[in-house]
């Protein structure tokens, strides 16, 4: 890994638990003085990779319980300051806020004239990229917009899966290797992506991974109703594999009922499907309405690629609406 400056390896940690202080000692050439705003599961997760290869973190905010005890547990030492403290003692200021906050925040500590000229001012939403920086842009600081493409649970071990992590850099032409080489710092890979093209890009990521897992879980409460006690362990073989398949064969790795246009297998599913209950005797009701859109956006697809004919897209329509 690159430091910010150009110069000298680093490291990441992949430790669990509470993370030990930074050392004591010189400092590489290149290090900087980082702000977090705020301790969050990204926010904590990325000051701690700076850390660890050596940057210094100067504050941190943190307004919740949960947000303090993991900023003591990712960032031990590290005071817990307001977003004005942080803002004024920082060289890189890292934004890590909810997308509908950020815009306001920016714009506010714009106003009441915070941003300093030259400070490096990153943010980590995948929506935006550097426009929404432009009022600490006009008070003369620089702006960054990096987004790691992976989830993050809020302890050590994401520091580890930040080690060769996509990660999308937008920022004005002069200063994109700077955004660049804090990736490379945090572990990841750079890959600059046009302001226009953030929202569908983060569309895709949301759409991949958090609808992923609400079909996911969706599908362990079926098997539940069903009667099958582990139903994570009964899917976790065939969802290993499936994802496999999707992501090196892509829509040739489909399989199932829909795929082969076994429109009675469809009917009957939707017909179990909307017969369970769960353990407080409810329907899933939203399990069925997610079976029948997914089901239908797959038999346009197979219809596309010529593996189902008109007569069988047709049918398998006609049952889904039944």
């Amino acid at each position: 890994m690159s430091d910010i400056d150009g110069t000298g390896p680093g490291t990441g940690s992949e430790h669990a638990g509470r993370v030990p202080a930074a050392p004591a000692g010189p400092s590489r050439p290149g290090r900087l003085g980082v702000g977090i705003i705020s301790a969050g599961r990204v926010g904590a997760v990325l000051g701690c990779a700076l850390r660890a290869v050596e940057h210094q973190v100067v504050g941190v905010h943190a307004v919740s319980e949960e947000s303090r005890e993991r900023a003591e547990m990712l960032l031990p030492g590290v005071p817990v300051l307001e977003v004005e403290e942080i803002i004024e003692r920082a060289e890189l200021v890292l934004l890590a806020v909810p997308d509908d906050t950020l815009e306001p925040l920016v714009q506010g500590l714009a106003d009441l004239g915070r941003w300093q000229p030259g400070q490096l001012v990153a943010h980590t939403s995948g929506r935006y990229g550097a426009a929404v920086l432009a009022p600490a842009q006009r008070c003369g600081a620089i702006p960054l917009a990096i987004h790691p493409a992976m989830t993050f649970s809020g302890f050590s071990t994401d520091v580890a899966r930040l080690v060769g992590c996509p990660m999308a850099v937008t920022a004005p032409a002069a200063v994109l290797p700077i955004a660049q080489a804090l990736v490379v710092e945090l572990g990841g890979e750079p890959f600059v992506l046009e302001e226009s093209a953030r929202p569908a890009y983060h569309a895709a990521l949301a759409h991949g991974a958090n609808h992923l897992l609400t079909v996911v879980t969706q599908a362990v409460r079926v098997l539940a109703a069903a009667g099958v006690e582990d139903g994570a362990a009964t899917l976790g073989p065939l969802l290993t594999a499936a994802l496999d398949r999707a992501l090196h064969e892509g829509e040739a790795g489909l399989t199932g009922p829909v795929s082969r246009g076994d429109v009675g297998t469809v009917a009957s599913h939707l017909e179990a499907l909307s017969a369970l209950r769960d353990g407080e005797g409810r329907g899933l009701d939203d399990v069925v309405a997610s079976y029948r859109q997914l089901a239908a956006a797959t038999t346009e697809r197979c219809e596309a690629a010529g593996r189902l004919t008109a007569e069988q897209a047709l049918r398998l329509r006609d049952a889904l609406r039944s």
